[in-house]
């Protein structure tokens, strides 16, 4: 730093000041002064605040904070990135030139800017990578000379040269799994060899591979896995191990799920009574095959979930277990975890109790078929129907009206029930999508829904009263900060919304819900309540489920694919077994913890990728209808433009500067307005488009506005 650098900088330290007051206050030329300042703001020493200039970001001293804080990199483009603190305490803004070459999933250590340019915001430095990453995927480019480079996926425009070894046979467009096998101080000065040769960015499903890489997922099984998994090739149950067990193969038991589904691991049983119900949620019983310290449970406790993308699956469990043994299939016998609920006229749970079993599902129940049935269309020959569902079918009947009324008792305690458009993709026989339809909930999903969230409920009761070590679904109440935005949309969208207290019911959120289903202004109020939550995750803590409004809630249905269920069949398997309280802390304390941590992260880990490969077959169907045009409604609002939506759910973006001829103004997010031309567009309005273009590799598809 020269002598006039450093006088400038005391100078604006011991108070902001104008390029006047700096001439007059160091007597310097004014040409001189003029190209030094703006040397300086260029590289972050100085800021200007007001018309004033003040220390910049790079100048930091600030004595009061800790020296270095422990981050990990979790976003970075090509003139900033975000840091995530280690201790949750937020993100931290990373300046281009304070990176340092950082690149994603680096462990760093930051120093925050005494000065940073936004007044209250966290920015700061990198000032040591602690444990680099160095495995990437992205798409094969040229650099700004014409050599041969990578770009990383999710860091636009970041570019690193490839080494010839090693990256003989790819071309331009080219989805690649690489390593960076050189770092400098600056991402340009990286270097990178391809590890991973997937195909073209052209098509989702090289993309998907490509995803999958660069996120390390654990795709193929140890060997110690796959050798512990062939003991149960083709496998029958243990007559010994049935004789133990209550028998219920004499009940009509059955499933219902997708068609395509093969990992079943949910069954149900219902009788009338005549003072209410008998109700039977059967789960597959994994933990009596998947043992502590075995490979398959190291496996499985890894991986946490499945993850289900497009057509694919990768499944917690090897396919001997998630499609054989431990899947409730047709005419087969199968080892269950029970849960037994009675309850009331009214639908309300009287009792309950968990036992093992042994089980025969009569038939495999398909959702839209029981629809069909439930919902039978005028002129519609159901008779083949009624011969497949023959031995379950008077349950029918019985099982929906059971379920209106545990829908009732739900919208009385203010459940709610938000809007959400899931896509279900169509693919052709060479994996390319080829249609997306909008998944359909009919009455069967939603009752199969209700009576899983019963035996969830239970499950949960029974860890809770029991004072047992346990895995709970927790959803914590919205913090008010979150609420002051949500009522700023509303009052936006022409409601009216005064809440109580700071943070609302339930039920006057529910109301809300419900007062807009079906209006224009359904998705800025059903998409603003979603994003005022916290997010749903897993505790050994009893912390209740502020949307479901239940004291009690775990993940007892699945443990196929989920671990938190596994892990709480294998406490309550414990307590069947009359283990003492204190012997179920001892033996399942630390594992409550562990599991629940795991899950929770490995839950957001999945629910991203299947978000992420989602998007890139969108991109990829709307590739081959570039040109065409469609109205579609606004769901997003930006000062860079506006995101609409499709009645397909694929969602696309519209420049501001195609809408607007002046300087777009935002209010709260839910409008943009043009001063010059005085035209709007809110969240929930229509807008024709016509797909302008649609990027495989980034899973990005742009809209062109078409004035009507």
């Amino acid at each position: 730093m020269t002598p006039l650098q450093k006088s400038i900088l005391n100078a604006v330290k011991r108070r902001p000041m104008t390029l006047r007051e700096l001439q007059n206050n160091l007597q310097v030329d004014n040409s001189r002064l003029r190209t030094t300042v703006s040397a300086m703001v260029a590289t972050g020493e100085l800021s200007m605040r007001n018309g004033t200039y003040v220390p910049g970001f790079a100048t930091y001293e600030n004595a009061a904070a800790p020296n270095t804080i422990p981050c990990t990199l979790v976003k970075l483009a090509a003139r900033f990135g975000f840091a995530s603190r280690d201790d949750g305490e937020g993100d931290i803004f990373i300046p281009g030139r304070a990176l340092h070459g950082a690149m994603p999933n680096d462990k760093i250590n930051v120093k925050l800017f005494d000065h940073p340019r936004v007044e209250g915001s966290s920015e700061g430095e990198v000032v040591e990578v602690t444990a680099p990453n160095n495995r990437f995927a992205g798409t094969v480019c040229l650099s700004e000379d014409g050599r041969m480079a990578v770009e990383p996926d999710g860091c636009r425009d970041v570019k690193f040269l490839l080494a010839k070894q090693g990256s003989e046979g790819v071309h331009l467009g080219d989805k690649v799994g690489f390593l960076i096998t050189h770092r400098g101080n600056r991402h340009s000065d990286h270097r990178a060899a391809v590890v991973e040769k997937f195909g073209s960015s052209d098509y989702a499903s090289e993309c998907a591979k490509a995803i999958l890489y660069g996120r390390n997922v654990r795709q193929e099984f140890p060997p110690e896995v796959l050798e512990e998994a062939r003991a149960y090739d083709n496998a029958t149950i243990d007559p010994a191990e049935a004789a133990k067990r209550l028998d219920l193969r004499g009940i009509p038991i059955f499933t219902i799920d997708s068609a395509e589904t093969k990992d079943i691991d949910d069954a149900i049983s219902l009788q009338k009574l005549d003072d209410g119900y008998e109700l039977g949620v059967h789960i597959a019983d994994v933990s009596h095959y998947v043992r502590p310290g075995s490979a398959l449970n190291e496996e499985a406790f890894e991986r946490a979930t499945s993850i289900y993308y497009a057509d694919k699956v990768i499944p917690m469990l090897p396919t001997q277990l998630s499609n054989g043994i431990c899947s409730l299939n047709e005419g087969e016998d199968r080892l269950a975890f029970s849960c037994l609920m009675r309850l009331d006229e009214n639908g309300e749970i009287r009792s309950y109790k968990f036992v093992k079993s042994v089980i025969c599902s009569r038939v495999k129940g398909v959702y839209k078929e029981i629809n069909a049935l439930l919902e039978p269309e005028e002129g519609v020959d159901l008779t083949d129907l009624k011969t497949k569902y023959e031995a379950v079918l008077d349950q029918l009947p019985t099982m929906d009206e059971l379920y209106r009324k545990r829908l009732v008792l739900r919208k009385a305690r203010g459940g709610m029930e938000i809007e959400s458009n899931e896509a279900k993709l169509v693919m052709d026989e060479n994996g390319r999508c080829i249609d997306i339809v909008k998944r359909d909930r009919g009455t069967s999903e939603c009752m199969i829904e209700e009576f899983m969230l019963l035996a969830n409920q239970c499950a949960a009761n029974a860890g809770r009263t029991n004072k047992a070590p346990f895995v709970y679904r927790v959803h914590e109440a919205p913090d008010a900060e979150k609420m002051e935005k949500l009522s700023a949309t509303l009052l936006a969208c022409g409601l009216n919304a005064k809440f109580k207290n700071p943070i609302p019911t339930q039920l006057e959120l529910a109301a809300l819900l419900d007062e807009t289903r079906g209006q224009p202004i359904q998705i800025p109020v059903h998409t603003g309540i979603l994003r005022s939550m916290q997010k749903a995750r897993y505790a050994p803590q009893p912390l209740g489920h502020y949307g479901l409004v239940l004291a009690d809630y775990a993940h007892f249905t699945s443990p196929i694919r989920r671990y938190p269920d596994l892990a709480i069949h294998r406490i309550l398997t414990e307590m069947l077994n009359g283990a003492s309280a204190s012997q179920l802390q001892r033996d399942f304390n630390e594992f409550a913890q562990q599991a629940s941590e795991k899950s929770s992260k490995q839950e957001v880990a999945a629910v991203r990728i299947e978000r992420d490969v989602e998007d890139l077959y969108k991109a990829e169907y709307m590739h081959n209808h570039l040109g065409e045009v469609y109205t579609g409604t606004v769901a997003g609002i930006t000062p860079r433009g506006v995101f609409v939506e499709l009645d397909n759910t694929v969602e696309g973006f519209v420049p501001a500067a195609q809408l607007c001829k002046g300087e777009p103004q935002v209010i709260d997010g839910v409008s943009m307005l043009d001063p010059l031309t005085g035209k709007s567009w809110m969240l929930g309005s229509s807008m024709k488009i016509q797909v302008a273009a649609a990027d495989v590799a980034l899973g990005r598809i742009d809209f062109e506005y078409m004035v009507e």
